[in-house]
């Protein structure tokens, strides 16, 4: 989440939401969030409903969750998925604001090539 906080107003430029999910419970999220002073929602859950829709893994002797980047258009449509194999393998801030400016370009795009009357 560091890497997130470091480069938060970059991401805020792009017009990106940045939402964190999490196993803690609310309490322990809230205060988490409000110790670290990180900019970005967050959002507990304990009982692994998000990551069991996301497919995100597990893995006990790995401190629980293993990293997860999803970039998802504001159609609501998953453009990149990354699942990480530790808890480094996370991709950098250059690389997903790259994706980011290409998902914004192709939505400019789209929208100049759409019909009259939508």
């Amino acid at each position: 989440m560091a890497q997130l906080r470091q480069d938060h107003e970059q991401y805020a430029k792009r017009d990106v939401a940045i939402l964190v999910i999490g196993p803690e419970d609310a309490k322990k999220f809230a205060s988490y969030f409000s110790q670290h002073r990180l900019p970005f929602i967050g959002l507990p859950d304990p009982q692994h409903r998000i990551l069991k829709q996301y497919g995100q893994e597990v893995k006990l002797f790995k401190f629980g969750r293993m990293p997860a980047q999803v970039l998802v258009d504001k159609q609501g449509i998953a453009r990149f998925v990354h699942y990480g194999h530790s808890m480094q393998d996370i991709p950098s801030n250059e690389e997903l604001l790259t994706l980011v400016d290409e998902i914004n370009q192709e939505e400019i795009i789209n929208l100049g090539h759409q019909p009259d009357g939508e």
